[in-house]
């Protein structure tokens, strides 16, 4: 499995320094991504959602034990362990969850031993581009894909990436999965599986990763505070209809969120923003955040049972809702 993934990426490709030393970089890329599991209390506000025991994959960035995974995996989680293939178990730290970029970063509390996989350029990364999408189970958890589509993603929890990475064939086990461009370097970590990952309505299966570059100029706000120095963005606690592509609809509230206290409810369908038209979850985010910080006051033009409102929320920081636990 592993030389078939191997011959699938560098069919094709020019190779800088010969295929040995290509090949050698993707091993370190199968080396460094173990499985993560993480426990979290029942009462965790993500805990209805995302649920208290989570399993995924987890990305050995650095020598000292750093390891880089997809945010959902890791929020308000009280417990976290490693798991290396030769059966180890190590505990580790939750240093960082940063919500509006979806990264998560712990940190091994033993020595982990493993070489750490180099993070490269998601900019640089082009549509039909071979890659690998890497996850903890070794060389059969590998899966070669082609990179499809770079867009935007909007997700229906108040998420939105100006431009993630599509591939396709999916990966059976996406959440934090090491995606390696052809030199065996770190592009983008695994978020989603993707119904249509070209964008283009044909329904091709594939996976949504979260582009590294988005990682680099916050790495060092994560590691001293935990989270990023932007501004906390306005949340209002809402989750919206799947296809994020028309008028949001409300599917569920935040329970004590700003949204559920200003009235609003399941059904509710968000047609403007202020005195601005939005067609979008998209544009309602944007619009939303575009009034400034955390904690504005926010107008929704909203249609239930056919009658037009204007409805009031007091935002709020995402992370006042939330229980993290930061050691290291």
């Amino acid at each position: 499995m592993l030389r078939r993934a191997f011959a699938l990426l560098l069919a094709c490709l020019p190779v800088p320094g010969g295929a040995q030393t290509h090949q050698g970089s993707l091993d370190v890329a199968l080396g460094a991504v173990l499985r993560l599991e993480a426990e979290v209390p029942g009462d965790s506000a993500s805990a209805r959602t995302l649920g208290t025991q989570r399993e995924g994959n987890a990305i050995v960035i650095d020598g000292g034990g750093l390891v880089l995974t997809i945010g959902y995996l890791i929020v308000e989680a009280q417990a976290v362990t490693l798991h290396r293939r030769d059966g180890r178990r190590i505990p580790a730290d939750v240093v960082a969850y940063d919500y509006d970029s979806g990264f998560g970063l712990v940190r091994a509390l033993a020595p982990l031993d493993i070489k750490p996989i180099p993070l490269g350029s998601s900019s640089s990364a082009k549509i039909g581009d071979k890659v690998l999408a890497v996850g903890h189970a070794g060389p059969g958890d590998a899966v070669a894909a082609l990179l499809v589509s770079k867009r935007e993603f909007a997700g229906y929890w108040e998420y939105l990436l100006d431009q993630a990475l599509y591939t396709s064939p999916p990966h059976p086990n996406w959440g934090g999965t090491a995606l390696v461009d052809h030199a065996g370097n770190l592009i983008g970590v695994g978020s989603l599986f993707i119904g249509d990952s070209a964008g283009d309505g044909r329904g091709v299966p594939g996976n949504m990763f979260v582009p590294i570059d988005l990682l680099k100029p916050i790495l060092s706000d994560l590691l001293i505070d935990g989270r990023s120095a932007n501004p906390d963005r306005p949340w209002i606690g809402i989750t919206v209809s799947g296809d994020t592509s028309g008028h949001p609809m409300l599917t569920r509230l935040t329970k004590g969120g700003p949204a559920e206290k200003a009235g609003l409810l399941p059904g509710d369908i968000i047609v403007g923003v202020q005195e601005k038209k939005i067609g979008s979850a998209a544009q309602l985010y944007r619009s939303m955040w575009a009034l400034g910080d955390a904690g504005v006051r926010i107008n929704l033009k909203i249609v239930r049972s056919n009658d037009l409102k204007d409805v009031e929320v007091q935002s709020v920081s995402r992370y006042d809702f939330l229980k993290l636990k930061r050691t290291y």
